[in-house]
């Protein structure tokens, strides 16, 4: 089957990287103005992210792109009929109010004020310029970082988590369902139903349940309970083992796993991590929050926008506010998405109808593809180990308003380790791909001599995932890549829709 650059000729030809700013959704840097379009309402914050930058404010609403497309995105599909999906064919995984949010055309959802009560512990979030990355790495570059890594789960996950787990306790659920890959989801939703009195099971990735046990006993202090993905308290999960008995799981298999336990319990409710329209609503809160931020330090706008995907929540989440001010001609950045080389999603999938699952139990979603039944290499960075792509962000990246790259994990870690050694802080292995496109960057800066402002989405820490860097440090860690065998098979059997 034909890589996913070669389906999109009919689609407006992308401008290069150095045209960008002459493209219709552009308007020239020095007509660039500070971000003025409407902003989600906010409370007051304790301090400043920035020495001598004011303090910035919670927002009240989150932001949905989908409203400013000028192409809406394809719908769902129903598994078995492939007519597009009725919303109430939502209702046995989720509440009615994130089924609403899930195929809204509004512009800004307001934030419950339960919600912001809990976002309170650890937003806003600090922005914070790299100042000492930058002196080694002698480029002429201002590198910011977004930090969700303050959170109580450490990651930017319980942004949707808290709102999850909340809209599912209003609705009178007991009991919550979903998976993990690195651990980061699950232990934030583990946190969020703690806050709002749900049992909540997680159905880890095996690959990541062996090398970061700690992500699971971060899970199980909050009251969960996990299982190790493919497990045998699913038929999904017997059918995967039966094939393959030493199989390292895989995010697909594990939503398999957590979807058919909610499809079977009138009490019990599916939430998702990632990938879904709503989740990346939640997050927007990162962006809406960061815009403020850069107009406080002077900054009219970034050039370009880094973030590392698996799912796309991330980056979405950061990137979305900014691409709605790009859409209205206030500013000019570039977008790029990071993905690892052994788990190439955008760069290397098929955009196609295709199952967000293994067992093909979910709609078909219109999405970049490896093909549902592919299972990635067992790489560090499991939050990224997914097959499929949020398909708000596929449809996104088919209308050439984002690029992406795939970057191999030693130059990630290579990476981390130069950030960490500057900045202090430890990353994730998923945001390392973030920093070593960044850093890319900005030696191509110094290359070149331009002072681009280069904004980085840092989507949390990595002290649970400190098994990783012993391996890079020792040199053990190796490339891992996608084998092409492997891909095609997997890629032929994505629905022929």
């Amino acid at each position: 089957m034909a890589a996913a650059a070669t389906l999109r000729p009919a689609l407006p030809q992308a401008a290069g990287p150095k045209q960008r700013a002459s493209s219709l959704l552009c308007t020239p840097k020095h007509n660039r103005v500070a971000a003025g379009g409407r902003r989600s309402l906010s409370f007051a914050v304790r301090a400043s992210p920035n020495s001598g930058a004011k303090a910035v404010s919670i927002p009240k609403q989150w932001y949905n792109l989908v409203a400013d497309l000028p192409v809406k995105p394809p719908p769902p599909l129903h598994p078995q009929t492939h007519q597009p999906l009725d919303p109430s064919d939502l209702s046995p995984l989720f509440p009615d109010e994130l089924i609403r949010q899930e195929v809204t055309d509004e512009r800004f959802v307001d934030i419950p004020e339960e919600v912001i009560d809990v976002y309170k512990l650890w937003r806003p979030t600090p922005l914070i310029r790299a100042r000492r990355l930058e002196k080694l790495l002698g480029t002429p570059a201002k590198i910011y970082y977004k930090y969700e890594g303050t959170s109580p789960a450490g990651s930017h996950k319980p942004n949707t988590a808290v709102p999850q787990a909340w809209y599912n306790a209003v609705a009178g659920v007991k009991n919550v369902v979903t998976e993990t890959g690195a651990g980061q989801w699950g232990s934030a939703l583990s946190f969020a139903s703690s806050l709002f009195g749900l049992n909540c099971e997680v159905w880890q990735v095996r690959a990541s349940f062996d090398q970061k046990p700690y992500r699971r006993l971060m899970m199980e202090t909050w009251g969960a309970k996990v299982h190790a993905s493919p497990s045998p308290a699913t038929e999904a999960g017997k059918k995967i083992l039966a094939a393959d008995p030493s199989s390292p799981g895989s995010l697909g298999i594990a939503i398999s796993e957590a979807v058919e336990v909610a499809a079977k319990d009138a009490n019990t409710k599916y939430c998702l991590g990632s990938v879904l329209n709503h989740v990346l609503l939640h997050q927007t809160v990162i962006g809406e929050e960061c815009l403020e931020q850069l107009a406080a330090l002077g900054e009219a706008a970034p050039d370009v926008v880094v973030g590392c995907t698996g799912g796309g929540s991330n980056f979405g989440g950061l990137a979305f506010p900014f691409m709605r001010e790009k859409l209205a001609g206030r500013m000019s950045p570039e977008f790029v998405a990071v993905e690892p080389a052994a788990c190439p999603t955008l760069t290397k999938g098929v955009y196609a109808y295709d199952f967000g699952d293994t067992a093909g139990l979910t709609p078909l979603m219109k999405m970049h593809t490896l093909g549902h039944g592919f299972v990635p290499d067992p790489i560090h960075a499991g939050g990224l180990r997914y097959h499929g792509m949020a398909p708000l962000i596929s449809h996104v990246y088919e209308l050439r308003f984002m690029d992406a790259i795939a970057i191999q994990q030693t130059e990630c870690f290579e990476a981390a380790l130069k950030f960490a050694r500057t900045e202090g802080i430890i990353p994730a292995p998923e945001p390392t791909h973030a920093i070593a496109a960044a850093i890319r960057e900005a030696m191509e800066c110094k290359r070149t001599g331009e002072e681009k402002v280069i904004l980085m989405a840092m989507c949390g820490h990595g002290h649970f995932d400190l098994a990783a860097y012993e391996k890079y440090l020792r040199g053990d860690m190796v490339d891992l890549s996608h084998p092409a065998d492997k891909l095609e098979a997997s890629l032929a059997a994505v629905p022929k829709i």
